[in-house]
């Protein structure tokens, strides 16, 4: 049985994109590096400064679309109750020298 996350990745800025996924440590490696097209590319978002696992897929897509539709503040609420200082959670996570993020 697989895990799936709901994160948010935010730009220095800190403007926020919510979203799922089964693979936390490539969907942030594609944030980080601009390899998805759209919003988050457009605005230099990359940084994991949230994140919560669910077991059931429709759990998880449930619980982004919950966070989706709150306004700001309650998601800055939400960030800062795991990651007061916004640190990048995924800061050590991948190595520098090559292309594809470190299992660990």
């Amino acid at each position: 049985m697989s895990d799936y996350y709901v994160y948010i990745v935010a730009s220095f800025s800190k403007r926020l994109y919510v979203g799922v996924t089964n693979d936390l440590v490539r969907r942030v490696y594609q944030h980080k590096h601009g390899e998805l097209d759209g919003f988050t590319k457009r605005y230099r978002i990359g940084r994991l400064v949230y994140y919560e696992v669910h077991r059931d897929i429709r759990e998880a897509i449930k619980r982004e679309k919950v966070i989706k539709g709150w306004r700001r503040e309650k998601k800055v609420e939400l960030i800062e109750q795991m990651n007061e200082k916004w640190q990048d959670l995924s800061v050590d996570w991948y190595d520098d020298q090559k292309i594809e993020p470190v299992r660990r």
